[in-house]
């Protein structure tokens, strides 16, 4: 039987060095059981397998009628959205035979005609939903588009500041866009005690 995608997905973050189980405190000053690196996917080899996970959910949703077929363009948010933007672009068109753009957030306006875009967003990890929305002002003044929905590589299912609502919740109901994860943080933990160290013991225990 083949593995689930979030079962995959943890094996290949742990493999990157990209997610590690502890104890770590954020810049928040909260302590966290897991810390993730997206800094660790730093060669090509890495941020094409990156994009491949990323695509392989986008035609998951796609498939399940959650996702429209005609995406237009894939966009990364700058900075750390751009490399995501493209590996999910190329492995869209090359694994999945879609025909897809990418673009992302630049200071020069850029014209993009008057037709409306169908445009799909791309960010790591999502701890409040800040990028989102500073990101869907700037799209919608530079060109006609329609976001259609957000994909995460992880959804660390935090609450909101002010309510029992998560973060995710909280960005589908103010913007109306659907918004997915590769995994989410129960996912990989549930993944976690499945996969093993080098000395054979569970990275989750």
């Amino acid at each position: 039987m083949t593995a689930s995608l979030d079962h995959r997905f943890t094996e290949f973050l742990l493999e990157s060095q990209a997610l590690k189980f502890g104890e770590f405190t954020l810049k928040s000053g909260r302590k966290s059981p897991y810390f993730i690196n997206a800094g660790a996917f730093n060669d090509g080899r890495k941020i094409a397998r990156l994009g491949a996970f990323y695509a392989e959910k986008i035609v998951e949703e796609i498939e399940a009628g959650n996702l429209p077929k005609d995406i237009d363009t894939v966009f990364g948010p700058a900075y750390k959205g751009i490399p995501l933007g493209v590996s999910t672009a190329i492995a869209l068109t090359s694994a999945h035979g879609m025909e897809v753009g990418y673009t992302f957030d630049r200071k020069e306006k850029k014209d993009h005609g008057d037709g409306g875009m169908m445009v799909l967003l791309v960010d790591d990890v999502m701890t409040a939903g800040t990028a989102v929305r500073e990101v869907i002002p700037k799209l919608k003044a530079e060109a006609n588009v329609e976001v259609i929905g957000l994909v995460l590589s992880v959804d660390r299912m935090e609450k909101t500041k002010d309510s029992d609502t998560s973060a995710v919740k909280a960005v589908e109901a103010e913007f109306g866009f659907p918004v997915f994860a590769i995994a989410n943080v129960k996912e990989i933990f549930e993944a976690g005690q499945h996969i093993q160290n080098a000395d054979g013991t569970p990275y989750v225990t």
